[in-house]
């Protein structure tokens, strides 16, 4: 796999080490090259600095095309040491370690991790995570705050768990809930084509003003894959 666009155009990413050797979390399936460039187009020019949220991150390669394409920070989050370590060497190979954190965890753990403690109703900015500070390591990546709004860490959210986990239906309730989304953040569901998405989520929004959810607002249909766009109704 080589990455598509931006700074680090043409280059390989992934290694075979990582499709080969089985163990924790060994199920992969990374997102095609055509798949990735319709990630993107969907995202458009709301890449340029934004903070980006890789569940699920597998290979890296959407994370990592997310750095070359202008994003400001990115979050990687998988459960498979091997692969987390293969991430890791290819930050520092590209030159966007300083831009990146890379998480061994489960998704859902890293979720609720993430959105904990609540003080009164808001993650604390200096809370650590896996040995990291959030406004240390990150200053733009710090929760922020709007006019009466819960505060809220990423603009983008790329979801991609194995296809037959029920992961989606997991995970979206947690984002929606505990507002880790920006208010005008998008999050982008890669699925099988022959699953049907959950459609809306009636959950409140940010976690404390008013109520809202988490809507479907198009599904992308690339022969067995689909990509569901979601965003705050």
């Amino acid at each position: 796999m080589r990455i598509i666009s931006g700074d680090a155009k043409g280059r390989k990413v992934g290694f075979k080490k990582a499709f080969s050797k089985k163990g924790e979390g060994s199920e992969l399936r990374p997102t095609s090259a055509k798949v990735r460039q319709a990630v993107f187009n969907i995202i458009g020019d709301r890449i340029n600095g934004a903070a980006f949220l890789d569940l699920y991150t597998g290979t890296g390669a959407v994370g990592i095309e997310a750095l070359s394409r202008g994003a400001g920070k990115v979050v990687f989050v998988d459960d498979n040491v091997l692969r987390i370590g293969i991430i890791r060497e290819m930050l520092e190979k590209f030159g966007f370690q300083d831009k990146a954190v890379v998480i061994k965890d489960d998704a859902k753990h890293f979720l609720r991790k993430i959105i904990q403690p609540r003080v009164p109703e808001c993650p604390s900015p200096n809370a650590s995570i896996e040995g990291f500070s959030w406004r240390s390591k990150f200053p733009g990546l710090a929760p922020r705050s709007g006019a009466g709004k819960t505060q809220s860490y990423f603009d983008i959210i790329f979801i991609d768990p194995p296809y037959t986990s029920g992961e989606i239906e997991m995970v979206l309730p947690l984002i929606g809930e505990k507002g880790i989304l920006m208010d005008n953040g998008i999050i982008i569901v890669e699925h099988s084509s022959k699953k049907i998405p959950p459609f809306t989520f009636p959950l409140i929004k940010g976690g404390t003003s008013g109520l809202g959810s988490l809507k479907i607002i198009k599904t992308y249909k690339y022969g067995d894959t689909s990509l569901s766009l979601y965003r705050w109704d």
